[in-house]
């Protein structure tokens, strides 16, 4: 069963799930809506209505919670702020809910999170990555994530094994940030984020579905892990690289910090945040990366293979 099953990373985990002949169920508010699929069905929840579908929840052996709004969409205004922490923590109160209140065989809930939980690197570059011990950032993200986090803590005390991966920015050409660093090279302009000396700590959508399929087989992984690959880039290298894999030529201009904070708002703090976060734990787990370094990440993105 998985929340959020539309999205960016619900999409591709679904269709991995699929291929390995699970059959999948995802919560959705509108049922009719859904598109059918071989190996795929709906159900209907209302997080606002705090109401699900109990049939799924017993039918259910797994459950993928990726539900929330979107971060990076639109200003962070009051309102929006307060949508994109409810999104999440209504949604987690819900789930632990009906598993309490329900009658249920699901052993394992892996949840989603993000490396907002961390705040700035205290110089760069940071000789000492982030790890899952690292106390929340106080600031609106990391606020964000510890309240994420608790709200589907109680799965532990219900006896269910608990997964939480704090996802990095990710990288597909289905969406997400890869994507809005490509747009300006189609007009031959390689756009860097203020000074670009910021850390980005990144992870290609392959990995991530490989992280959550070891999260949810794998009976040994519990707690929280740091959904990164190995290696964090600049954000100049990082264009450079996605640059240099469309084999144009480009000319490198820089987005003044003065700009971003006009066109964001607080966003943009984020977005000219540094967070150089450690992927240790998940290697020291058992995770093989398919992509450790950017250029094979970003070359498999570019050439689609």
């Amino acid at each position: 069963m998985i929340t959020g099953g539309t999205g960016l990373i619900g999409r591709a985990l679904t269709k991995e799930l699929v291929s390995r002949g699970y059959n999948v169920m995802i919560l959705t508010r509108g049922r009719s809506t859904a598109a059918k699929r071989s190996g795929v069905q709906y159900a209907h929840w209302d997080v606002e209505r705090q109401s699900i579908d109990k049939d799924a929840v017993a039918q259910a052996d797994h459950l993928v919670h990726l539900a929330g709004a979107n971060v990076a969409e639109g200003r962070w205004t009051e309102a929006r702020k307060r949508e994109i922490v409810e999104s999440r923590t209504k949604s987690g109160t819900l789930l632990v809910r009906a598993l309490k209140e329900y009658p249920n065989s699901i052993k394992t809930v892996v949840s989603a999170s993000a490396i907002g939980w961390y705040g700035s690197d205290p110089q760069v570059p940071n000789q000492r990555p982030f790890t899952e011990s690292a106390p929340a950032d106080r600031g609106f993200l990391g606020a964000t994530c510890r309240q994420w986090e608790d709200s589907i803590s109680g799965m532990v005390e219900l006896g269910k094994r608990l997964v939480i991966l704090r996802t990095g920015i990710v990288l597909s050409t289905e969406g997400g940030a890869y994507k809005e660093f490509e747009k300006p090279l189609r007009f031959g302009v390689a756009s860097v984020l203020g000074n670009g000396k910021q850390v980005v700590s990144w992870i290609h959508i392959a990995d991530l579905v490989g992280m959550y399929m070891m999260a949810l087989q794998n009976e040994r992984w519990q707690g929280v892990y740091n959904a990164v690959a190995p290696a964090p880039v600049s954000n100049r290298e990082l264009i450079a690289t996605i640059a240099k894999q469309r084999g144009k030529f480009y000319i490198t201009t820089k987005v003044p910090e003065a700009a971003l904070k006009v066109a964001l708002g607080e966003m943009s703090i984020e977005v000219l945040k540094s967070a150089t976060v450690s992927g240790r734990k998940a290697e020291e787990a058992g995770y093989r990366f398919l992509f450790p370094n950017i250029g094979t990440a970003v070359h498999n993105l570019v050439h689609k293979k």
